[in-house]
């Protein structure tokens, strides 16, 4: 513990943000991180639980307190080793993980909990300034293959883990980049695309070899890569989004959402976007935008549109608004249901909740407007309440909906392995293997739609996993 009283003494300090005003005019990233006295004073707080809830809060039970304790001392090479033992990129999670951690801290109790995600953030950011992360090459080779397909944070954890351990590690990807929706789906201003390219250096230095722009199942056969490899990962996620079946949502303004992100993404790489844009190009640029949906995928959306310059931003939600704050009796140490209020929300935007979307309205195949109804929830079943419709202008309707699972076609059909019940490849948590023998799967392709944390989480476990196998023994944690 390193301080006794210090949460007692001490009142929680987070992170700080750059100006609404400044920050609409660029994509980079406006956190401004706390100075090193101050990050030794907030990590005094952790109260170095008997029981520390946080462990089993964060999905890759980060050793929270110890890191905590030796931030304090002013011992962060240590921190960053003892972080980097359960977590691959803190630099990701430290950025866009929602910190169920720290709504499982003690403190959380009378909202003030440790600001762990700060913290995990300023260790790693302090080991990369430092150039105490470098590539940890194995100091022998197993001669045993593995193919790991799909780049988002279950992909990138699995191939390195594997390849620390020896083995011979091709990492297969779709797109141009690697990154996976951490590349694409997630804008400039929440995760600089710098610190993927960082990490897949290091990546490449420890033997794992990048392939992009190929995707299995179309430029590469499932066949294939059996007869080449010894085992396959699956983890290229979840990106069948779910759709908007109304009428007038076939008008060329009724868009996706990650079409959206990636074409801004694309443009901040400064990359021809009209070669990924089968739709045309897609800016909200003077429009009034209606996001549907009121997840993290929305908040994006809104902070994208309002840096695109758009003349309104309106997101709406089907479910009921959420308490402003929650029952602690019932909820704590679980994640809770409540009203969050993103930095892109800060920005502006008007939020509602309660809606449903009945008819997209246009002219000319030009969407004008979208035709709503109030709705309300009655034994967990949805009713319209009458006499509630109304019309909201529109240009530019955002779908925001979330994803039911992953793409079917191609790689996941070739593979013939079972399927769950949602619609999700077929594997346990203990080996994470398919019905195929020789090939298992992990991240959100397994699990469904989820956070960075359980992506990554998934891959390492599944890394042991696949270590095991073909090796009989493993030495990678779990």
């Amino acid at each position: 513990m390193g301080k006794e009283t210090g949460f007692l003494e001490l009142d929680r300090q987070d992170r700080t943000y750059a100006d609404p005003k400044e920050r609409l005019t660029h994509y980079k990233e406006f956190v401004i991180p706390q100075p090193e006295p101050a990050l030794k004073a907030q990590a005094s707080r952790c109260m170095n639980c008997g029981i520390p809830y946080c462990h089993n809060g964060c999905p890759v039970n980060n050793i929270i307190p110890d890191w905590n304790h030796l931030v304090y001392e002013g011992d962060w090479q240590n921190a960053l080793e003892v972080l980097h033992s359960t977590n691959n990129f803190p630099e990701f999670t430290g950025r866009i993980c929602p910190a169920p951690c720290e709504a499982s801290c003690t403190l959380n109790i009378t909202d003030q909990p440790v600001t762990i995600k700060s913290i995990e953030c300023a260790i790693v950011d302090k080991g990369w300034q430092e150039g105490w992360i470098v590539p940890q090459v194995p100091e022998k080779r197993t001669g045993k293959t593995v193919a790991v397909v799909g780049s988002g944070p279950a992909g990138l954890a699995a191939a390195q883990q594997l390849a620390r351990a020896g083995h011979s590690v091709t990492l297969f990807e779709k797109n141009d980049r690697m990154g996976g929706l951490m590349r694409y789906g997630i804008p400039d201003f929440k995760l600089d695309k710098d610190l993927i390219n960082r990490r897949l250096m290091q990546m490449q230095s420890e033997g794992v070899v990048l392939k992009t722009s190929t995707e299995v199942g179309v430029h590469v056969s499932i066949e294939s890569l059996k007869e080449n490899f010894d085992a396959i990962i699956l983890s290229g996620g979840a990106e069948d989004p779910r759709q908007l079946t109304i009428p007038g949502a076939e008008m060329s303004g009724v868009r996706l959402a990650m079409e959206f992100l990636t074409q801004q993404n694309k443009r901040n790489a400064g990359d021809d976007e009209t070669r990924a844009a089968p739709r045309g190009t897609l800016t909200a640029t003077g429009k009034h935008v209606i996001v549907i949906g009121g997840g993290d995928t929305g908040s994006d959306c809104v902070g994208t549109s309002n840096r695109q310059g758009a003349a309104s931003v309106t997101q709406i939600e089907i479910m009921p608004k959420p308490p402003e704050k929650e029952d602690k009796a019932l909820s704590w140490p679980n994640w809770p249901l409540k009203l969050r209020t993103s930095t892109s929300h800060e920005e502006g935007v008007a939020r509602d909740w309660a809606i449903n979307a009945r008819r997209v309205i246009g002219e000319d195949g030009k969407v004008t407007g979208l035709e709503c109804v109030r709705v309300e929830w009655v034994g967990g079943r949805m009713q319209e309440v009458e006499g509630s419709e109304f019309v909201l202008p529109a240009d530019l309707i955002l779908l925001a909906m979330g994803f039911v699972g992953p793409i079917k076609a191609g790689m996941v059909d070739q593979a013939g392995v079972e399927l769950d019940a949602r619609g999700n490849v077929a594997a346990n948590v203990i080996d994470y293997r398919t019905s195929d023998p020789q090939i298992w799967a992990c991240g959100d392709m397994r699990r469904g739609q989820s956070l960075v944390v359980w992506a990554i989480r998934e891959g390492r476990q599944a890394a042991r996993a696949v270590d095991e196998a073909l090796m009989g023994v493993t030495q990678l944690p779990r």
